[in-house]
């Protein structure tokens, strides 16, 4: 995947997994860090080099490839945990099916039992 063009507060991604161009509305502050950082250095092509040092820092250990994988999965985890919607996720991630976006999101018990406070039908 590749960052092809910053406007409009949104970031445009090219050559994807799933050959779909996708773009992902930022905050202000992201916008104008990731712009900064694409004058001074270019594009992120060892982004996952240094995600991979600091993992090994931090002694966890991956299976091979899988450290951008990870990233995804706490990226869709905590998205749905602090109140994103699913199918908002399924978009970000580019996923063609919500049953791949449900993979991604692992939810803890806890989480999961909010549907019963947040069901429209619910009598509590």
């Amino acid at each position: 995947m590749t960052l092809d063009k910053l406007q409009d507060g949104k970031l445009t991604f090219t050559k994807t997994k799933s050959r779909k161009n996708r773009s992902i509305p930022v905050s202000p502050e992201l916008f104008a860090e990731v712009s900064q950082h694409l004058k001074k250095y270019g594009c992120f092509s060892n982004s996952i080099n240094a995600f991979g040092r600091a993992l090994r820092v931090a002694k966890i250990e991956l299976p091979k490839g899988q450290s951008a994988h990870v990233l995804r999965h706490s990226f869709a985890s905590h998205f749905v945990m602090n109140g994103g919607d699913i199918l908002s996720l399924q978009k970000i991630l580019g996923h063609s099916t919500i049953n791949m976006t449900m993979r991604y999101a692992h939810l803890s018990s806890d989480h999961l039992a909010s549907a019963l406070v947040k069901n429209p039908i619910s009598f509590i």
